[in-house]
């Protein structure tokens, strides 16, 4: 009590005029000078006035709009926060549908060469095909002599001997179950001209009806020819040489492709 009675006369007692200053007003000049006093808050109370800084209303008007700035930017960070989970979550989706549309192209493009493969292959194989086939026709009207029978005739008579048969016999035996053969048969005869031609003709015929009636050789692998005292072409080492019996040469040609 001693301690607040003596805090209230201290300023009472500075505050009461002398007895040697005059209680006049103080002059114009002074009043001019002195600051104007400071505004204060209402309702301060005894300690606002002694210690403004401690009271809670004074703390709170200044704290509050930093505590309101604060939840503004709460809000304003949650905002955000949001916004860039959802562009986050776009972003990632986006990122799955191109994913998975590079792996549907991927797979496409894989089939599509596997396709492109397997055409290239079957065309691969096609060509070598046509080109076994180009061959094959190539060489189906290629002939190799296989056999050479000479049957020769007496006096150029078309009849055939027992040596004459005996040989056209073997030839024939030769042929059973073959395929893919013709025979070429020449007619040759000593007499020049048209008698010669007709002699040698005779002859071949007499050949051929024998292979066609006694051994059923088909009539599309006879092939022949009455060449009378020529020689067919080819055959220059035998031009040299004159013809002087009357004789069939037989040619047994094979193709060995169709033969298969």
């Amino acid at each position: 009590m001693f301690v607040l009675a003596s805090a209230i006369a201290i300023p009472a007692f500075a505050q009461a005029p002398t007895a040697e200053e005059p209680l006049s007003a103080p002059p114009v000049a002074a009043q001019q000078q002195q600051p104007a006093p400071l505004a204060k808050d209402a309702k301060e109370g005894f300690w606002g006035r002694v210690n403004p800084f401690a009271r809670k209303k004074w703390v709170n008007k200044r704290v509050d709009p930093l505590k309101d700035r604060l939840s503004e930017l709460d809000e304003v960070n949650a905002k955000n926060a949001r916004d860039i989970q959802d562009v986050d979550g776009r972003a990632q989706a986006g990122i799955k549908n191109a994913q998975a549309t590079a792996d549907g192209a991927n797979q496409t493009a894989t089939a599509a060469g596997d396709q492109a493969q397997k055409a290239g292959l079957v065309a691969q194989g096609a060509a070598g095909h046509v080109d076994h086939l180009n061959a094959t026709v190539d060489g189906l009207d290629q002939y190799h002599q296989v056999n050479a029978v000479e049957v020769k005739f007496s006096g150029g008579q078309p009849m055939i001997s027992a040596v004459a048969r005996k040989q056209l016999d073997d030839l024939a035996a030769s042929l059973t179950g073959h395929q893919g053969y013709v025979l070429e048969i020449e007619g040759h005869s000593p007499l020049a001209g048209s008698a010669g031609i007709q002699s040698s003709d005779r002859l071949t015929e007499a050949v051929m009806r024998y292979l066609v009636t006694e051994h059923q050789i088909p009539v599309y692998r006879l092939h022949s020819v009455a060449l009378g005292n020529a020689q067919a072409a080819g055959q220059e080492e035998a031009k040299l040489t004159k013809i002087k019996i009357s004789s069939v040469q037989i040619r047994l040609m094979e193709n060995s492709l169709a033969a298969r």
